[in-house]
């Protein structure tokens, strides 16, 4: 396989704050999400301050974060599918159809089942959450709107086979024309411990701002797993199987040597080619501490109990 160029290397890492879940229908967590560039050569954006769609439940002060404006959170994405230019994703996925949509679950299940973008809106509706999401090198601060990934796999009872969580994302190279290199092996896929997609920090977001996902940000679906590096977070997801073995994701199989099955965050595990020690909001110049888990070792530690052990973080 051909040698992957660090510029092409994307990963993404995440960051919400429980501690400030707000009670009531829905709960908001705030963070700041981190976009990986570390190495690449593209230019950062220059963004005003604020966000275009204000809101006070989207408000955050926490760690002086303030929210990225709608048009830098939908104008500079990292989504290969489409194209690795962060800024020609949006206009490449502007007739990306996202309806009639489909996400098929099976596998180890004892009620397999597939749900249309009706049933999902309406998880969304009965459990909504939102959260904001950072991840590595460069930041975004967004409100992610979703319901936990609990409720679906609730949904299909999984059976005591079952261990891991697989997702696919939609191949279509006729509207991701990204598919068609071959340097990578489409589709893109995923993995969880099945513990660690039934955790209640662990969601599928169908929205932000208040608003659906728009293509180039994973529309329909998408998932949010907050204390691992983001490219854990697959988009546009058309199938979730319950499965025993551990999957092998697009980066493990592109990069095996670099990425493996946890990418939980540590910054004192860098990766074989950058330190993951800091981090850096857009818009400013300042670096800050990357934090272990994201700073989420209180709720999700338990599921490593040997801290020690390098693979939990690659």
């Amino acid at each position: 396989m051909e040698k992957i160029k660090s510029s092409e290397i994307t990963p993404e890492r995440v960051y919400i704050s429980r501690r400030k879940f707000m009670t009531g229908v829905g709960a908001l967590v705030a963070s700041s999400l981190a976009l990986y560039a570390c190495g690449g050569r593209d230019p950062l954006p220059t963004l005003s301050s604020g966000g275009d769609v204000t809101s006070p439940e989207f408000e955050t002060d926490e760690l002086g974060n303030k929210l990225t404006p709608y048009q830098a959170v939908t104008q500079y994405n990292n989504f290969y599918e489409f194209t690795l230019s962060k800024e020609g994703v949006a206009g490449l996925a502007q007739n990306f159809q996202t309806s009639p949509w489909t996400v098929e679950v099976g596998g180890l299940v004892n009620k397999p089942k597939t749900f249309d973008l009706d049933a999902l809106q309406t998880f969304a509706q009965e459990e909504r959450i939102y959260r904001m999401r950072c991840v590595e090198a460069w930041s975004m601060v967004i409100p992610w709107d979703g319901f936990p990934l609990a409720k679906l796999l609730n949904e299909v009872e999984p059976t005591s086979q079952a261990k891991f969580v697989r997702f696919q994302t939609l191949y279509d190279s006729e509207q991701m024309p990204g598919q068609n290199s071959f340097r990578y092996s489409w589709p893109y896929t995923e993995g969880l411990r099945l513990d660690e997609a039934m955790h209640d920090l662990t969601l599928l977001s169908t929205g932000l701002y208040g608003q659906p996902l728009p293509p180039q940000n994973g529309a329909p679906v998408r998932l949010v797993v907050p204390w691992k590096y983001g490219f854990k977070s697959i988009k546009s997801i058309v199938k979730i199987d319950l499965v025993e073995e551990m999957p092998v994701s697009l980066w493990m199989a592109a990069g095996p040597s670099e990425y493996g099955f946890y990418a939980n965050v540590n910054p004192d595990v860098p990766h074989p080619r950058w330190s993951q020690a800091t981090e850096r909001l857009i818009g400013e110049n300042k670096r800050r501490k990357t934090l272990l888990f994201n700073g989420y070792a209180e709720e999700v530690a338990q599921l490593y109990p040997d801290l020690d052990r390098k693979e939990w973080y690659y």
